[in-house]
């Protein structure tokens, strides 16, 4: 019995040594210097990241890093995306962080109302995206906060951006109310981005959309200022008041010269914005003023509107804005 358990004993001191060996020198070991992003592509194979490793000097070996994963590793899958690789991170480290560890996510928001120009210089100045891309069409772009990884083309996340906002707009139009003031989808855009940039105040957006379709239906100007300026600045800020030749000026977009809808959006308008249009609440005004506090105020006749204009009118000279 002695004699069996001096040779157990022996064998356990080789399988210890050699296992020291195999996770030590076999199995080569990292040679990251300072924290370092690392993206897996999806549906990479693990010995395609043990290249990759090898390839930008993180680790010694691929071969050893699998040989690493095989014999000392767990058999969870390998997840895509970014991580972040640090200096004491060892191999069974690294691994582990494959397997099961935190994908750090990055996100890009587009705001309701944003125009197509300015998502395109959102886009242009994340400087972890690459490639060129044209101003995408206006009214194309589903306004969301959208993920990407380092390294992915801009031109797939427009891509994602306008096959959300196609998706969107066709199911909101298979239920858009009856006796509507559009008839294409493309006119529930133009309409939307109207009202997504003549009101910030979410409990309004029906509203003004119930405005802007009775004035379509009985033929009457918009009168959107929104319209005035998007042909001068294709949706920036106009940075000052609009000008009496602006008002007067004759183009696709200004609704103080031009009966019905403009030519198409002048903005990427919400779901929200879509929805109300599609199925606008019903009332009888026509007219609608700021009321100095965010909102407007509602009118139907014109005696009215008049009232609140010189109402708001006396709020600017009180706050010495006029």
């Amino acid at each position: 019995m002695k004699k069996v358990g001096c040779i157990a004993g022996l064998l356990f001191a080789v399988a210890l040594a050699a296992g020291l060996y195999l996770g030590g020198t076999l199995m080569g070991s990292t040679t990251i210097k300072q924290e370092t992003p690392f993206v897996i592509p999806a549906g990479s194979s693990l010995s395609a990241v043990a290249n990759k490793l090898e390839d930008e000097g993180l680790i010694v070996s691929a071969d050893g890093f699998l040989m690493y994963a095989r014999v000392l590793g767990s058999s969870d899958p390998i997840q895509a995306g970014e991580f972040s690789l640090k200096p004491e991170m060892s191999q069974g480290d690294i691994l582990a962080a494959f397997q099961n560890g935190d994908v750090i996510r990055r996100f890009v928001t587009i705001p309701e109302g944003m125009p197509s120009i300015l998502v395109h210089e959102k886009l242009m100045a994340e400087e972890l995206l690459t490639g060129d891309i044209a101003v995408p069409l206006e009214g194309s772009v589903m306004p969301d906060t959208y993920s990407y990884e380092r390294g992915q083309d801009r031109g797939e996340i427009i891509e994602q951006m306008q096959t959300a906002m196609d998706k969107y707009l066709a199911e909101a139009w298979a239920e858009r109310g009856p006796d509507i003031a559009v008839e294409t989808m493309r006119e529930a855009l133009t309409l939307a981005s109207i009202v997504e940039k003549e009101t910030g105040t979410a409990s309004e957006r029906g509203t003004v959309a119930g405005l802007y379709s009775n004035r379509v239906k009985t033929g009457m100007l918009l009168q959107a200022d929104p319209t005035i300026i998007y042909p001068i600045t294709k949706g920036k800020p106009l940075g000052r008041r609009i000008r009496q030749s602006e008002i007067a000026a004759v183009n696709g977009y200004n609704t103080y010269t031009r009966v019905g809808l403009p030519e198409g959006p002048i903005t990427n308008p919400g779901r929200e914005s879509i929805a109300a249009v599609l199925n606008p609440e019903r009332h009888n005004y026509l007219f609608m003023v700021a009321d100095g506090t965010g909102g407007h105020e509602f009118n139907a006749t014109l005696e009215g509107h008049n009232a609140a204009v010189e109402k708001w009118y006396q709020l600017r000279r009180e706050r010495g804005e006029m």
